[in-house]
């Protein structure tokens, strides 16, 4: 673990809230209702005392990758990743609550803005950088975090290979590492078929799912990393193929 001071992350948790509804963290400030999901203050909890309820729990995805996710559930928070490089440890994502228990990464890299999650907290803790795609940074939500790194363009950082494609967010980028696909939500599970997150522009998110599918074609994908499922891909690709 890095030399960190701990007591100063407390002084932060001290002046920030987490939204149990689904997840999102106000960093510096206390509204009456939740700036990402809507919910009421009454759903509001300090970060310090989320941090005595939920813990972060890893479920191994494969021998590379880890799922973390708060336990119990913390409201709709989606699913973050680890994923263990030649170069180093790396999230993508980040959990809601905030677990000093967690081993340390290099990098916090972002699918889009809408679950910042405790970067904030975890970024000092792990003297970790944190990346995300301009064009969501822009956004209002973004102002009280910190963003080491802005991407405009495709990158590549150990074996993790990033891909702008917009849509769902004008900054939504999606990661392939090795045989592994990482969406977030930018497709969701339902029943036996499958559907496109429709909170965003219909149109682009559409033309970013083409482009993504057309992106990965000629890989050997076996593994989806959805919001809140992991999934094989060769079933994923069928209930995709059901979407209008």
């Amino acid at each position: 673990m890095p030399d960190v001071d701990l007591q100063a992350i407390r002084v932060k948790q001290t002046n920030q809230y987490v939204c149990t509804v689904c997840g999102f963290n106000m960093v510096g400030y206390y509204t009456e209702y939740c700036p990402f999901c809507g919910a009421h203050q009454r759903n509001f909890i300090a970060s310090e005392k989320c941090s005595q309820r939920y813990r972060v729990q890893g479920t191994r995805v494969n021998e590379k990758v880890t799922r973390l996710q708060s336990v119990p559930s913390l409201g709709l928070e989606h699913a973050a990743y680890r994923i263990e490089t030649d170069g180093g440890a790396y999230w993508i994502d980040c959990p809601s609550s905030f677990d000093a228990r967690l081993d340390p990464v290099e990098a916090i890299i972002f699918t889009h803005h809408h679950f910042l999650g405790a970067s904030n907290l975890y970024r000092d803790l792990f003297l970790a950088r944190v990346r995300i795609h301009e064009l969501d940074s822009l956004h209002k939500i973004c102002k009280p975090f910190t963003f080491d790194e802005l991407f405009t363009e495709n990158f590549k950082i150990g074996e993790i290979e990033a891909f702008h494609i917009g849509g769902h967010t004008p900054g939504f980028t999606f990661y392939v590492f090795e045989d592994v696909l990482f969406i977030c939500d930018y497709v969701f599970l339902k029943g036996e078929g499958a559907a496109l997150n429709p909170f965003g522009p219909p149109v682009e998110t559409r033309d970013g799912f083409n482009k993504m599918m057309s992106l990965i074609k000629d890989r050997d994908i076996s593994t989806v990393c959805g919001y809140r499922y992991v999934t094989d891909f060769a079933l994923w690709k069928q209930r995709t193929d059901l979407i209008p």
